[in-house]
């Protein structure tokens, strides 16, 4: 009995194993299914708030309004196990101001492989839509490339830089993506986040801080309330913007609209700062002054607010050491 017991033990086995790779080759196929519907795959996504929380404490400099709107929206997106729309951030305001560093951060602090991660994906008018007379072409092709990486991973990040020189009517596309439906053209979209970045607003945002400084109110003091409505209204009239007639913003798929605010010369004092400390150099008084005095400030009367911001501030340290 034993014998005939040996005997049958390599059948059981085999049976055994035939099984378990049956098993593992159907959780792989469900695996595999889930993760192209879009709904369960994370791929390199590694969320580190924390980590942005303290960057953007240290470098980005006189941001009240956008640090704490951009926290506060990634917060509740990312702890959110079932978004119902994907989270559309619009990042406004004058050169300079900490725009594109930010849409950096945000790569860097939530995927594993940062800007170079393969689930992030930045798109610029002049590389990928120089030509306005194609733009039947650039629609048809955007349209295509969302759909097919939210396919691949729901837990995309699309970057829009210059709207400001996006070809009219390009958005529009989009406007299906942004929404609370709960599949487009056969993929969830709902985990995706999409970041828009302009210029436009910028002129208001900064007449708004200006009359502040002029009424002694503190910089602190300026509320979202005060900017959105005048930074919506912008979008919405300024037929060059990439929102032009697209519906995106007519139909409120915008999470959350974050101004950045003209920085004035302790801010720039604090870029200067920073960059040196990256660059692992003394922060010699003489070079931080030369900075200071070669940057040019507005309005002539005042000289309050840098007119290029903190975006120069590395090449005119490069003249000063």
């Amino acid at each position: 009995m034993a014998v005939g017991t040996r005997g049958r033990h390599p059948w059981g086995l085999l049976v055994g194993l035939l099984a378990l790779v049956s098993a593992a080759a159907t959780a792989w196929d469900l695996a595999s299914l889930s993760c192209n519907f879009g709904s369960f795959c994370e791929c390199d996504f590694r969320p580190d708030l924390p980590g942005l929380e303290c960057d953007l404490a240290q470098h980005l400099a006189g941001q009240h309004l956008a640090k704490a709107l951009v926290l506060q929206s990634l917060k509740a997106f990312v702890q959110d196990p079932a978004p119902t729309k994907p989270l559309v951030l619009s990042l406004h305001g004058w050169t300079g101001t900490g725009k594109s560093y930010v849409s950096s951060l945000l790569a860097q602090y939530l995927f594993q492989g940062g800007l170079r991660s393969p689930h992030v994906h930045h798109f610029s008018p002049i590389m990928h839509f120089p030509h306005p007379s194609h733009i039947e072409r650039y629609k048809k092709d955007l349209k295509h490339w969302v759909q097919g990486n939210l396919t691949a991973c729901g837990r995309s990040l699309f970057l829009f830089d210059e709207m400001d020189k996006l070809p009219p009517g390009l958005m529009e596309v989009l406007r299906p993506f942004l929404g609370s439906s709960w599949v487009v053209y056969g993929t969830n979209y709902r985990k995706a986040i999409f970041i828009f970045i302009s210029n436009t607003g910028g002129e208001q945002i900064n007449q708004v801080a200006l009359e502040a400084w002029r009424s002694h109110r503190e910089r602190e003091e300026i509320s979202l309330q005060e900017l959105e409505p005048v930074v919506s209204r912008a979008m919405l009239d300024n037929p060059h913007h990439g929102f032009w007639r697209s519906g995106i913003v007519e139909e409120h798929l915008l999470d959350a609209v974050v101004p950045f605010l003209p920085l004035q010369r302790h801010h720039v004092r604090h870029c200067v700062l920073s960059e040196l400390a990256q660059l692992g150099l003394e922060a010699r008084d003489e070079v931080v002054q030369a900075v200071l005095d070669s940057t040019t400030f507005f309005p002539d009367e005042e000289r309050l607010f840098s007119s290029n911001g903190c975006k120069t501030v590395a090449s005119r340290i490069a003249l000063f050491l």
